[in-house]
């Protein structure tokens, strides 16, 4: 049996209270309490597409930016395609692309054609085959005809696709998305679902690890999904088995019942 694509164990992560006022003058280094991932433990098969699903706070984005090796977990471990991802980060970030709805980090005097020819250079990529890549994650995108404005007139949405070309730039075997639909207009969100489901997982057998608030995008592309809630997981299936897990007839419907019991009742409305 071959080794998982994505291993989590036990991944545990606090961080310090936000305070303000006379109290960050006086604690500026307070000792890490607050709770965004309590003992998480799941795996990813090669080729395989999972959901992170949960409210806000339920600790998807935190999830993914450790496994994207930006933040460290206070406990717990976790392997990209079987490196570890602080002992031996290097080699884990060969193996990924990371994508999030957030700051892009773009040069914006450059245009989309030279950031993607620098990323494209930072993952050792050059010459014929990064004019290759970039070509070819360009037309994935839709942004071909845009590659040479510059960035800072690109739309929030084209700085977004932006975003998901360079995530693609380098072919990666496992990808990690954090909402990548979310400044998309429907016609290019449905266009990069397809992309995602049918020529990345199923036609070149990349890895998928994605957070997304939008239910019908997840039963679309997910073959599993891992539910969050509070930094826990409290149910991690397909999105059949989840139906079947709660008896309810849509995946909607099960994901919504599941929260209702996750939550503490005086939440409840």
């Amino acid at each position: 049996m071959s080794s998982p694509a994505i291993a989590v164990e036990a991944l545990e992560k606090y961080f310090p209270p936000a305070l303000s006022g006379w109290r960050a003058f006086v604690q500026p280094m307070a000792r890490p309490t607050e709770l965004a991932l309590a003992g998480v433990s799941f795996t990813v098969g090669s080729g395989e597409a999972v959901a992170l699903v949960g409210p806000n706070g339920a600790g998807k984005s935190t999830l993914l930016r450790i496994l994207a090796t930006l933040i460290i977990p206070t406990h717990g471990h976790a392997k990209l395609a079987g490196f570890d991802i602080e002992r031996d980060a290097a080699r884990a970030r060969s193996q990924f692309g990371y994508h999030t709805g957030g700051d892009e980090g773009f040069y914006g005097r450059l245009s989309g054609r030279q950031n993607l020819g620098f990323f494209a250079a930072m993952n050792n990529i050059t010459g014929t085959e990064a004019k290759e890549r970039i070509a070819l994650v360009a037309e994935w995108m839709r942004i071909s005809e845009e590659l040479d404005r510059q960035v800072r007139t690109y739309s929030t949405g084209m700085t977004h696709r932006l975003g998901l070309a360079r995530a693609l730039l380098h072919s990666p075997s496992i990808l990690l998305l954090d909402e990548p639909t979310r400044s998309l207009d429907p016609l290019a969100a449905s266009d990069f679902r397809c992309q995602l489901k049918v020529e990345l997982v199923r036609r070149r057998g990349t890895t998928l690890l994605f957070a997304s608030h939008s239910l019908s995008e997840v039963e679309e592309i997910a073959d599993r999904v891992v539910l969050l809630e509070a930094g826990r997981i409290v149910a991690c299936d397909t999105p059949p088995g989840l139906c079947a897990l709660t008896g309810m007839a849509t995946f909607e419907s099960a994901i919504k019942q599941l929260a209702r019991h996750a939550m503490p009742s005086e939440a409840l409305p």
